[in-house]
């Protein structure tokens, strides 16, 4: 099961000047209890910016095309693909960033949102749109508020439609 997740805005902004734009404890909460004990998936830039050190308690795989790059805790593979293609039949959650989410999510079976109701103007990096006849909302909590920054957000689950064929990763 090949599974997205990820914190957006309303406008679909994911990051700004290599971090996130936020910081929710709710939403950090929520990525950590469905991530751990699985394997994750991420590109060198989220790697670098979760502070180049593996995730705890998860098996970490780090993208990148360049052959010296080192992640001391973590595989390299140098494609999103290598990196699915050993772990078919397993839980992997693509934890970002923007090109690898791109890359994924024509791959996905599930989208683990976090929605952010807010408009994040300078962003630099942007999740992909979610098309309402590819993905089907099958979990939607209410909306929280964050007590530090004010901001709302809330957590939906997105499957892929039935109808919808994914392209397959070739073996």
């Amino acid at each position: 099961m090949i599974n997205i997740i990820v914190a957006i805005s309303d406008n679909y902004a994911i990051g700004r000047s290599g971090d996130m734009p936020w910081h929710l404890s709710g939403d950090l909460k929520f990525f950590k209890a469905k991530t751990t004990g699985h394997t994750v998936v991420m590109g060198r830039k989220t790697w670098v910016s979760i502070g180049a050190k593996p995730l705890p308690n998860r098996r970490n795989i780090v993208i990148t095309r360049s052959a010296d790059f080192e992640a001391p805790g973590a595989e390299i593979r140098s494609s999103l693909e290598d990196a699915l293609k050993e772990n078919s039949g397993q839980e992997i959650f693509v934890i970002g960033g923007g090109q690898i989410y791109a890359q994924a999510i024509d791959l996905a079976d599930r989208l683990y949102i976090t929605h952010i109701h807010t408009q994040v103007d300078d962003a630099d990096t942007f999740f992909p749109l979610i098309d309402s006849h590819i993905w089907k909302i099958t979990e939607q909590s209410e909306v929280f508020t964050d007590e530090k920054s004010g901001l709302s957000y809330q957590f939906t689950t997105y499957e892929r439609s039935n109808s919808k064929k994914k392209r397959r990763v070739r073996k």
